[in-house]
């Protein structure tokens, strides 16, 4: 696609300024849809919610429907959601089990690996025409199952996903692994999922980690609704972080992490008492956390996002969020609750209560954000608004690379501030995907905010 926009001239990444009309222009938009959503990695779902043979979850990629399925061998596919013939989706349910796809326009039909099953009329109209063995559903090039999540890619070529999180994985995997310590081992308990009318960036920076915006949760935290509430706790959840050094980190793939290091030999902050017994299960599972993973247990999740629309709460809520683009000024988000797959199920439906509360459409934590977001679009609708810039330069030049935090060691650029620079190193990578950059800048390979030299710029 021909780039007709000045992406360059409109972002201003060294001094901090980026031009309302990225987040409107139906330009960038169709830029971002063709060069950024075909070739990035992006999450589809989790295996817990194809658990059996013929189990499906109908997602997206970008604007692309796309059929999450177990085929009868146990396989795990993405599909894209189209039929060969005339491009009717095969699949129109979000979620169920099936042993067939079957277009409802001219019922083509397709097994659980994508194959070609059943074409009416085959022998009169196709014998000798039809090469059914090139039909088959369109698959995408590369798919990985990381600690039980699926991503995908449709760009052959992208590096492998661990490659592409870089050192963000280890954040990352604070949302995925149990809260005991042991490696992955979440599951799905819900989807929430709604329409707001804002542009998905906005969403997605968001969970970069900005922390500056917590004014705008004052009502939330005045009257309490986290795990604690009953006891008299306010806020939106147990400050287990209170004693913590807060980071936020900028990685050189555009990924970006809100995260916290306790100080060694930090003692256990109380949390979830409401129920004395669930209180219990988690100091449990804290303790085991500690014994397994000595001194990187002190490592402990906020927020992030990998890059490009992938967000993450990590403990207090615990959940992955996708921002689908439905436009320039509109969004889809899909919010997966997670809860160990092995914790009591006391625990998860004590969960799932409190995620109703802060999080999606009805959520009061979310219901702030969506104000903000959408408004924040609005303004940058307006003829004169666009004249005028938005401001990102918040702690500019403050950042440092793989700092010693409490003692521990903190991969990617640091600050211990509240702080812009994630949203700042977030669109250099965007810049690159919507000028056709290739894999060694979009993964930040030559990127000098990252050259060890202690006067890299940011």
């Amino acid at each position: 696609m021909t780039n007709n926009f000045d992406i360059t001239g409109k972002t201003d990444l060294e001094e901090g300024v980026l031009d309302r009309e990225i987040f409107v222009s139906e330009d960038v938009y169709r830029q971002e849809i063709e060069t950024l959503f075909t070739r990035a990695w992006l999450f589809v779902g989790h295996e817990s919610q194809i658990p059996n043979p013929g189990d499906f979850f109908t997602s997206r990629m970008g604007e692309e429907s796309v059929i999450l399925v177990r085929d009868k061998a146990g396989v795990i596919h993405v599909f894209l959601n189209s039929c060969r013939h005339r491009g009717m989706k095969v699949c129109r349910y979000d979620q169920g089990n099936t042993s067939l796809f079957t277009c409802p326009y001219h019922a083509w039909t397709y097994a659980t690996d994508g194959k070609v099953r059943g074409i009416p009329q085959y022998q009169d109209l196709y014998a000798g025409v039809l090469d059914r063995e090139k039909w088959s559903l369109i698959e995408v090039p590369r798919m990985v199952n990381y600690k039980g999540t699926i991503w995908a890619s449709w760009d052959e070529n992208a590096p492998d996903f661990e490659t592409y999180l870089g050192d963000a994985r280890v954040h990352l995997d604070q949302a995925l692994d149990c809260r005991d310590g042991r490696p992955g081992g979440s599951e799905v308990i819900g989807v929430h999922k709604w329409v707001f009318p804002s542009n998905w960036k906005l969403a997605s920076e968001n969970f970069l980690g900005d922390s500056y915006h917590n004014p705008s949760h004052r009502s939330v935290d005045l009257i309490g609704i986290g795990p604690s509430a009953r006891t008299g706790v306010k806020g939106r959840r147990d400050n287990e972080l209170e004693l913590a050094k807060h980071v936020w980190i900028s990685f050189a793939a555009g990924h970006g992490v809100h995260s916290a290091v306790q100080a060694a030999g930090a003692e256990y902050v109380a949390q979830f008492a409401n129920d004395p017994e669930i209180e219990e299960y988690f100091r449990h599972c804290h303790n085991e956390r500690n014994a397994r993973l000595g001194d990187n247990a002190r490592l402990l999740p906020f927020t992030g996002t990998i890059f490009p629309n992938t967000s993450y709460h990590g403990r207090q809520p615990r959940n992955l969020c996708v921002w689908h683009p439905h436009g320039t000024t509109e969004t889809e988000g899909w919010r997966f609750f997670l809860v160990d797959a092995d914790a009591p199920t006391k625990v998860k439906d004590f969960l799932r209560r409190f995620y109703m509360r802060y999080s999606g459409p009805a959520g009061m934590t979310e219901q702030d954000d969506m104000e903000n977001w959408l408004y924040a679009t609005r303004a940058s609708v307006g003829t004169i608004a666009r004249r005028y810039p938005f401001n990102y330069q918040l702690a500019r030049k403050q950042a440092e690379l793989n700092p010693d935090v409490n003692g521990l060691t903190v991969r990617g650029r640091v600050t211990t501030k509240m702080t812009e620079h994630m949203a700042r190193g977030y669109y250099r990578r965007w810049r690159a995907y919507l000028d056709g950059a290739g894999w060694d800048e979009l993964l930040g390979r030559n990127d000098p905010r990252f050259a060890r030299a202690p006067e890299a710029a940011e």
